[in-house]
């Protein structure tokens, strides 16, 4: 058996623990003080999204702190035909969307500011969004970083 004075001390050390896998991803970091999740599945152009959403309620105002997604599709053939197809669904303008290629743990990927997408094998990518006005873009990287196939 268990004491409860160790299953106090490590409930506090993770503020989420209903947050361990989404869609065949380990998420092995959140930031502190993100809210409460909701998890949704839905497509757009023959790509399949599952995305957990982390949101904060203050008064009569909804805040989303964080986005986790899985993106699943035959139109996900590698980084740049991810890209692609985020730039038509965010629809952006690729001209001034500031994207940096970067790594994402150890995939290849973009990151913007309080966004973040990565190419993981064919027919599947991931992206993380991140409330900028709560957190930094280090956490969006930290949680990117965090958030892979398990």
């Amino acid at each position: 058996m268990i004491p409860l004075v160790l299953i106090a001390l490590f409930a506090g050390l993770f503020p989420h623990p209903e947050v361990c896998t989404l869609d065949g991803f380990t998420i092995t970091h959140v930031p502190a003080n993100v809210g409460a999740t909701s998890d949704f599945e839905y497509e757009w152009e023959d790509v399949t999204f599952h995305s957990r959403v982390w949101e904060t309620t203050t008064g009569d105002t909804t805040t989303v702190d964080l986005t986790l997604k899985t993106i699943r599709g035959d139109r996900i053939a590698d980084l740049e035909s991810l890209r692609t197809f985020l730039t038509e669904y965010h629809e952006k303008d690729p001209a001034t969307w500031d994207l940096t290629a970067q790594e994402l743990g150890s995939y290849g990927g973009y990151t913007t500011d309080g966004q973040a997408f990565w190419f993981v094998e064919p027919g599947l990518a991931a992206e993380t969004t991140i409330n900028r006005s709560r957190f930094s873009q280090e956490e969006l990287l930290k949680t990117a970083a965090g958030f892979r196939p398990s």
